[in-house]
């Protein structure tokens, strides 16, 4: 009496992961290697193997770059309120006592540049750069009566 090869044979064969072998299948059915041979060539049971696959590991891939994505939209909202605080603080404080700010803002530009794909090489460059200029235009210098102290070419240069 011959036995016959079920119809989920292949879901069986592919639920056996990497060390699937038509060998095991036809030990577990109890038919022919043969018979399982013969079955997998006429339901391309290896192309089929090959597709799945593909489709995981594009789904994987895809999944990875989606938290990647959300990871770096989070660590953007993170650094944009600490760059707020420090504008903030900028504004409020003396240069002398707001290095701090200073500081947060030019770790926290350094990073967006980053996240956002910069160059690092460039961006160690240019965030001191960056972080002078926004610290000159956010800046007013007052004079000792209290007024607003001007130059010529309307910037005025900050004071280490």
């Amino acid at each position: 009496m011959k036995r016959k090869i079920p119809t989920n044979a292949f879901e069986v064969y592919f639920a056996m992961g990497p060390g699937r072998s038509y060998d095991t299948l036809a030990e577990r059915f109890k038919v022919s290697k043969q018979a399982i041979t013969k079955t997998a060539t006429k339901e391309r049971w290896q192309e089929r193997v090959a597709e799945i696959e593909q489709r995981v590991q594009a789904d994987s891939k895809e999944k990875v770059v989606d938290l990647l994505n959300e990871m770096n939209e989070r660590h953007l909202r993170v650094l944009r309120a600490i760059q707020a605080k420090a504008l903030e603080t900028l504004k409020e404080k003396p240069l002398r006592t707001g290095m701090d700010a200073v500081r947060a803002l030019e770790v926290t530009i350094r990073h967006e540049r980053l996240i956002r794909g910069e160059p690092s090489e460039r961006t160690e460059m240019s965030v001191e750069e960056a972080t002078r200029r926004e610290v000159n235009r956010w800046m007013t210098v007052v004079d000792v009566d209290g007024e607003e102290a001007t130059e010529d070419d309307g910037e005025v240069e900050a004071r280490d």
